[in-house]
């Protein structure tokens, strides 16, 4: 019994703590000053798009905020609105795993998938209560230009822009909602059916996160923007669309973990063979390259695929560096192993490769070594005639990389929407994790701070993603009909010229 009595005092402290009660408003400042403290050290996309004044203020403005007593879930969105701040996609700060379970446990989400369409915030499910495509207005009062905006801070996008935003909203809207506004009894939702503008209102009820996710898996738009390639096989795909058109399709990079993977060298067998009948069958003048959907991956796919599509010699980056050669705060550094001795090796390991990859310091920056990034030649069939490549805001890190490579070097036409990665850079690539010491909030970002081998043009802005030639949203009759409004518009330019 003793011994019982001395485990039960010292676990309950612990658990409300964590769970329930507000943290001392120091213990929030020592986490906060270790989460500045190691994004200056580490972070080599800090003050990419943000000035030191911009981000000494966001810190300030941080510090305010945390004078009494927070609960654990106040003081997550505060570090949340300064990972967004930076601007990286590859940016992400999480919860303790036991927190957000206990978190999201019950029925306390909202039950429907919802889609962002020319900004209009519409169900994207069908449903009794609802009907689909109806438009949103408010949810509990909370008018939908004020819910969306609070929510933008838990998908975090390549400098300013916000298309990408929409990813976020259309995946895990449920989720965020009820992080930034806490369990709901029930929704009084304000909508107007499809096509009316009548305004009426139903009181729908919470579910659990096993039905959020089943009805997202089932969502109404998931034959147009579906973002799951588990099969190798739909991973990729290449198509003659007509006597004088062909459609190449990559979905994503995650195509094996490196260029000795059998993965990446089935891809580029299969590449191999597309170009081929391409080049012996020259009646084909247009490819259309479909990437809309492509998250990113790992190299060398990104830059093989785009060795088909180059008309002269290219490297992967302009210039690339990162912010150190050892790891600073080794001690809050969240390793593989979990071994002390191997994590001794892993660090050890980690720290030889940037020395060579990273070898040269100027102005306080460790510069990449040249043999890592060598130029690079076309492919000996590397297409000819004129290239459509397709976008949206769904494109990122090596997909937005890809993107920028071809929308930058080659005489491609870019329609579709503006990508959430950007034209002229990102960091990417290395990603590291930091876990705070009291609150146990991990911070993950990526040190590479790349500089794309793109020139400059008029369209493209820096702190944006990749602006298409052609603007080409999907429309409200698109969504209802699952129309792929991007593809259709091409294929009719194409017919017209």
């Amino acid at each position: 019994m003793p011994k019982l009595r001395i485990v039960f005092i010292f676990l309950l402290p612990l658990f409300v703590l964590s769970q329930n009660k507000k943290w001392p408003a120091e213990k929030l400042k020592q986490d906060l000053t270790l989460f500045k403290e190691i994004r200056e050290k580490a972070n080599s996309g800090l003050y990419k798009y943000r000035t030191k004044q911009q981000i000494d203020s966001i810190y300030s403005w941080a510090f305010s905020k945390i004078k009494e007593p927070k609960e654990l879930i106040e003081f997550y969105k505060i570090l949340l609105q300064i990972t967004d701040f930076e601007g990286s996609l590859h940016n992400d700060t999480t919860l303790p795993d036991d927190f957000e379970k206990k978190y999201s446990s019950g029925n306390v989400f909202f039950p429907y998938p919802v889609k962002l369409i020319q900004n209009q915030l519409l169900l994207n499910f069908e449903n009794a209560e609802i009907p689909l495509g109806s438009q949103i207005y408010s949810i509990n009062g909370i008018e939908t230009k004020k819910l969306l905006t609070s929510l933008f801070k838990y998908y975090t996008t390549d400098g300013y822009n916000i298309t990408g935003k929409s990813i976020g909203i259309g995946s895990s809207f449920a989720k965020y909602f009820q992080m930034e506004y806490g369990a709901q009894k029930s929704f009084l939702v304000e909508y107007s059916l499809p096509n009316h503008t009548q305004k009426l209102t139903k009181t729908i009820y919470p579910v659990s996160n096993e039905i959020r996710k089943e009805n997202f898996k089932n969502r109404f738009s998931l034959p147009i923007d579906s973002l799951q390639y588990n099969r190798a096989k739909d991973k990729y795909s290449f198509k003659i669309i007509s006597r004088k058109t062909a459609l190449l399709s990559v979905h994503t990079f995650v195509i094996g973990r490196n260029a000795k993977d059998k993965q990446h060298i089935a891809y580029k067998k299969y590449l191999d063979s597309c170009f081929q009948y391409l080049s012996t069958h020259s009646e084909i003048q247009n490819l259309i390259v479909d990437v809309r959907n492509n998250g990113g991956g790992t190299d060398p796919n990104d830059i093989v695929t785009f060795s088909y599509l180059a008309q002269k010699a290219y490297r992967e980056n302009a210039s690339a560096y990162v912010n150190f050669q050892k790891i600073p705060f080794p001690n809050y550094f969240v390793y593989e192993e979990t071994n002390a001795k191997k994590q001794q090796e892993e660090r050890k390991d980690f720290e030889e490769e940037l020395k060579e990859e990273f070898p040269k310091l100027e102005n306080g920056k460790y510069f990449q070594d040249e043999k890592f990034n060598p130029l690079l030649q076309p492919d000996q069939n590397s297409f000819k005639g004129q290239i459509y490549m397709l976008i949206s805001s769904r494109i990122a890190s090596a997909g937005s990389l890809f993107a920028s490579l071809v929308a930058g070097n080659t005489n491609a036409i870019t329609i579709g929407e503006e990508t959430m990665g950007g034209y002229y850079g990102h960091n990417g690539h290395t990603p590291i994790e930091y876990e705070l010491p009291n609150t146990k909030i991990k911070t993950q970002f990526s040190i590479v701070n790349l500089e794309q081998d793109v020139p400059k043009k008029a369209n493209q802005i820096f702190g944006r993603g990749i602006i298409p030639d052609h603007e080409i949203l999907q429309t409200f009759d698109d969504f209802m009909k699952n129309r792929d409004t991007q593809l259709e518009y091409t294929l009719k330019q194409i017919e017209q010229k």
